[in-house]
């Protein structure tokens, strides 16, 4: 990430993320990107979750209420708001990565740290997706 916020996404993700994006909060703090079309399909799910439940609510609110649309810029930047970038905790070194349909951008050593307990638990995890038979 540059001084003024700007944060080149790698090349192998350009050609599916399109010009425009949605950049939000993701879960255990990271950032989320995503393609406009995956953000629609997200946003729609989150909007059938039941406003009643406060857990849901909160998660909905949180997460819709971050979100920013971005563009990419000629050198395949987006500009990052600050408030994102505060969340994540960004500095110069950044982790980003293609997970399904979307990009996670991560604060290098939180992404280190986060690796290495997953990959200490993945036998444990492997098990957990067995049992709901997506493994």
């Amino acid at each position: 990430m540059d001084a003024k916020k700007r944060l080149a996404i790698p090349a192998k993700f350009r050609k599916e993320l399109g010009k425009k994006a949605v950049l939000a909060r993701g879960l255990d703090s990271c950032l989320a990107l995503y393609p406009i079309d995956e953000w629609s399909k997200v946003a729609s799910k989150l909007a059938e979750l039941p406003t009643g439940q406060r857990d849901a609510r909160s998660f909905v609110r949180l997460f819709l209420s971050g979100a920013a649309e971005v563009e990419c810029d000629q050198l395949g930047r987006i500009l990052v708001p600050e408030y994102l970038k505060d969340y994540a905790k960004l500095g110069e070194e950044i982790v980003v990565t293609g997970v399904f349909r979307r990009i996670e951008i991560w604060n290098k050593e939180r992404w280190e740290e986060y690796k290495k307990k997953i990959e200490g638990s993945s036998d444990e995890l492997a098990e957990k997706l067995g049992e709901i038979g997506a493994y």
